[in-house]
């Protein structure tokens, strides 16, 4: 059973976040397209005590959108984690990435690379995945790299992946995937049964959101855009979590069965009632749980 923290969260998060679905496209569109225009570009620290103390930032700029580059003081990293963090591709960075990627950089010893990618719907994945590939890439020259997506970053995260092993050369080490979103043709039918005991995701949105991320409805099915449902085989070990209150959980289990039915080390651990991408948000005895398992699987 969820802990009363967590039980309190669940209500708490999505009225901070002000989730709601979509009144209809061209109104969410206009809606976002506003929020982007006054976007401030900064890294947000808020989350983190001490910030500009503990950790040096170097901001670089990719095909016109920034790369925050984090890394514990005085240390000399012998790990990158490339994190592509999540929200649904319509949103940046945010604090709750912010506090997530630093705790691993102190945890492994490790600089975080976290990209700040062009957003829906006035871009899509064709601006996104293949310069987050070249990006990658340059950093395996440099030595051991660990990809992270949380949400709608998880896909990209696989995407990445995916384009690696196709061109051979340096590998990522492993993946971590904090509920994933993976099927972007929400193709598993229970779906609508899941949004309606999910308090923070919506099916409107969901396919909207999809849809702008696509670009068309020809690359819905991409493996760039639906990394689940491409070919799974040769890819690094694998950590996956998932909530079973989360509209994405259908998703992470297609991904799930199909690399059980190809032999890709995905471990996948799903935690029944919890929310979506629980492992990141703060004070929950569910997170530290699987902190631990994370912590566990990356050493």
């Amino acid at each position: 059973m969820p802990s009363r923290r967590h039980q309190l969260l669940a209500r708490v998060v999505p009225r901070i976040r002000r989730a709601q679905d979509l009144v209809d496209e061209p109104t969410e569109r206009a809606r976002l397209e506003r929020r982007h225009a006054a976007l401030d570009p900064s890294l947000p620290t808020r989350l983190v005590p001490r910030f500009a103390g503990r950790f040096s930032v170097v901001t670089e700029e990719l095909d016109g959108f920034p790369v925050h580059v984090i890394t514990p003081r005085g240390i000399d990293p012998a790990r990158t984690v490339v994190h592509v963090h999540g929200g649904g591709f319509i949103a940046p960075v945010d604090d709750f990435h912010v506090r997530y990627a630093t705790r691993l950089a102190l945890a492994l010893g490790a600089r975080v690379v976290m990209p700040d990618y062009p957003l829906a719907p006035e871009h899509s994945w064709r601006d996104t995945v293949p310069p987050l590939v070249e990006l990658t890439s340059r950093w395996l020259e440099q030595g051991r790299v660990t990809l992270l997506g949380d949400s709608a970053g998880g896909g990209p995260a696989l995407a990445i992946a995916l384009a690696l092993r196709d061109r051979g050369g340096p590998q990522p080490s492993e993946l971590l995937l904090l509920s994933p979103w993976v099927d972007l043709t929400t193709s598993t039918p229970d779906t609508p049964a899941y949004a309606e005991r999910d308090p923070w995701l919506f099916l409107g949105k969901v396919h909207a959101y999809a849809g702008w991320w696509a670009g068309s409805p020809d690359d819905l099915a991409r493996p760039e855009v639906s990394p689940a449902l491409g070919d799974l085989t040769g890819l690094p070990r694998a950590l996956m979590f998932c909530g079973t209150r989360d509209l994405l959980v259908p998703g992470c289990r297609l991904l799930a069965k199909r690399a059980a039915d190809v032999g890709w080390d995905l471990t996948y651990v799903e935690e029944p009632d919890l929310i979506h991408v629980f492992p990141i948000l703060p004070l929950l005895p569910e997170a530290r749980t699987a902190w631990r398992t994370t912590l566990e699987f990356l050493a």
